[in-house]
C-alpha cells in the first residue's frame, strides 16, 4: 500500500478564484505519472478538467506545447491568470471534456475529472466548486465519456493518464479503456485521508455499499491507457 504522494515543488505558487479546485492528493499523484512518462520538448499536451492549471503548467516547465479544457468560467479564468504569472504559453479553452478539441489529436492527455459518487439530492446540476468533484450516483459521469472519447483525442502511441477514485470502479474503467481498443494499466496508487465532501458524505456512501463503515481513506489510482 502506497501513501499519498508528495506535494510537487515545481507547482509553484498558484493562485485560484474561489470554488476552483486547488493541487490536492490527488493532483499529485498524476503529476507523478506524468513525470514518469518522460515529457520531452515539442511533445502536444491537453489537460482535461484542469482546473487551477496546475497539470497544464507542469507539461509546459517540460516544455510540452499544451492545451488545457475545462467547464467551468473561473477555472478557465484561474488557469490562464497561473499560465501569465508563470510566463508560460498554454492554450486554456472553456468547455465539457474534450468537446473544445474535436478534430484534434494529442501525444499526451491528463485528467482529474469529478469522481465522487453523489446523492440524488446534489445531482440536478453541480455547480460551483462542486462542478470539481461531483460526479453521479456511481461517479462515473465523467470518467464514462472519458474512456468513450479517450482514443479520439490521442495520436497513434499517444498516452492518457487519468487519475480517480477507487469507490467509483478501477474496473470499469480498465474495461472500458481496453473495450476502446487502448492498452491500459494501473500505474499508481495512494491511499489519503477522506476530505471534507467524502466525509459529509460517508453515512450515505455507506448504505450504497460503496465504503464500510469503519474506513477511513480512500484510495486513488493512476491509470494509463495507450493508443497502438
Amino acid at each position: 500500500m502506497t501513501t499519498a504522494a508528495a506535494r510537487p515543488a515545481d507547482f509553484g505558487n498558484l493562485w485560484t478564484l474561489p470554488g476552483v479546485y486547488a493541487p490536492q492528493a490527488d493532483t499529485y499523484l498524476l503529476a507523478r505519472a506524468l513525470h514518469r512518462e518522460g515529457v520531452t520538448a515539442g511533445m502536444e499536451v491537453l489537460d482535461v478538467c484542469t482546473g487551477s492549471g496546475a497539470l497544464a503548467l507542469l507539461a509546459a516547465r517540460m516544455r510540452a506545447r499544451v492545451t488545457a479544457t475545462d467547464i467551468s468560467r473561473r477555472a478557465v479564468m484561474t488557469a490562464r491568470m497561473n499560465a501569465a504569472r508563470a510566463g508560460h504559453r498554454i492554450r486554456v479553452m472553456r468547455g465539457d471534456l474534450t468537446g473544445p478539441v474535436a478534430g484534434r489529436r494529442f501525444d499526451l492527455v491528463t485528467s482529474n475529472p469529478p469522481y465522487v459518487p453523489t446523492p440524488l439530492e446534489h445531482r440536478s446540476r453541480p455547480h460551483g466548486s462542486a462542478v470539481a468533484w461531483d460526479a453521479g450516483l456511481g461517479g462515473r459521469q465523467a470518467l464514462d465519456r472519458i474512456c468513450a472519447h479517450a482514443r479520439d483525442v490521442l495520436r497513434p502511441h499517444g498516452v492518457l493518464l487519468l487519475v480517480q477514485s477507487g469507490l467509483c470502479g478501477v474496473e470499469e474503467t480498465l474495461s472500458r479503456m481496453t473495450d476502446s481498443g487502448l492498452s491500459c494499466s494501473v500505474t499508481e496508487r495512494s491511499y489519503v485521508p477522506y476530505g471534507p465532501v467524502m466525509t459529509k458524505r460517508l453515512p450515505w456512501l455507506s448504505d450504497q455499499g460503496l465504503v464500510d463503515a469503519d474506513d477511513d481513506a480512500e484510495e486513488l489510482v493512476v491509470i494509463r491507457a495507450e493508443r497502438s
